[in-house]
């Protein structure tokens, strides 16, 4: 079986021991669909985790390929089909850990309920609202290459939420300076989640004490004209029409199951 994402991100975590690379494997987790060992078969919206203890510590068991699920369970197995964020959330304050690929990948690791509880604090942190106008912008400078990477792998996955994004330094009209990722023709209700990709994009690339200002523009606005002459682009990829319906359960992010 070739690497995964996860693979990667896990080798490079423990080549380094870098906390870069050790973000870098929680955000891949987080934005990754994980398939969790069950111990019976759903039964609507409810689940019952397949947990097991090491050394007085509880353990739900998650895979990044189905098949990697099969190998370790030696055949089909109940599973639910979650979000690495999703399945945090619901595991937070519980004292369960995540049993990540246990003896069938590279990324085989165990991670303790503590880290759980910091992952699921940290993608539901929320973005901090201001008003300001922007008077003048140029192009983006001094910014690291590891927070343009994270940018455009978040947005990569944001895929339909907005149509573009132009990343410029920006000077408001209170006279502060900063950085500024402006999307085009946002989908409408669609700004927290891009602006929660922001806020995790910064975290995630080692920079929290750092910030990156977001606003939502038209694209028949004057200002998205000025946006393109000077800014950064990133294209959100378009989703494409036909929609597919997966028939596990948890596969719905905005409704996940319940656990019993």
């Amino acid at each position: 079986m070739t690497d995964t994402p996860l693979d990667a991100a896990h080798r490079a975590m423990e080549d380094t021991g870098a906390d870069a690379d050790r973000l870098r494997f929680y955000e891949r987790l987080a934005d990754g669909e994980l398939f969790v060992l069950l111990s019976a078969e759903a039964e609507g919206d409810r689940i019952d985790l397949d947990v097991f203890e090491v050394d007085d510590q509880k353990f739900a068991l998650v895979f990044d390929r189905e098949e990697r699920l099969s190998v370790f369970a030696d055949g089909p197995a109940p599973y639910a089909s979650l979000s690495g964020r999703v399945l945090a959330g619901m595991l937070a304050g519980q004292g369960i850990g995540l049993g990540v690929n246990l003896g069938v990948a590279p990324s085989s690791i165990l991670l303790p309920a503590d880290a759980v509880d910091w992952l699921a604090h940290t993608v539901a942190n929320a973005p901090d609202r201001i008003e300001a106008r922007p008077e003048e912008i140029m192009a983006p400078v001094g910014l690291p290459e590891a927070l343009i990477t994270g940018l455009d792998t978040k947005l990569a996955a944001s895929a339909g939420l907005a149509r573009a994004a132009y990343l410029v330094a920006v000077r408001y009209d209170t006279g502060a300076r900063g950085h500024m990722l402006a999307f085009i023709d946002p989908l409408e209700g669609a700004d927290g989640a891009l602006s929660q990709a922001v806020a995790e994009a910064l975290t995630f690339s080692n920079l929290e004490a750092g910030s990156l200002d977001v606003a939502f523009f038209a694209a028949s606005d004057s200002f998205s004209a000025r946006l393109a002459k000077v800014g950064l682009r990133f294209d959100l990829p378009q989703p494409e029409t036909a929609q597919v319906e997966r028939a596990a359960p948890g596969s719905d992010p905005e409704k996940p199951p319940i656990l019993r």
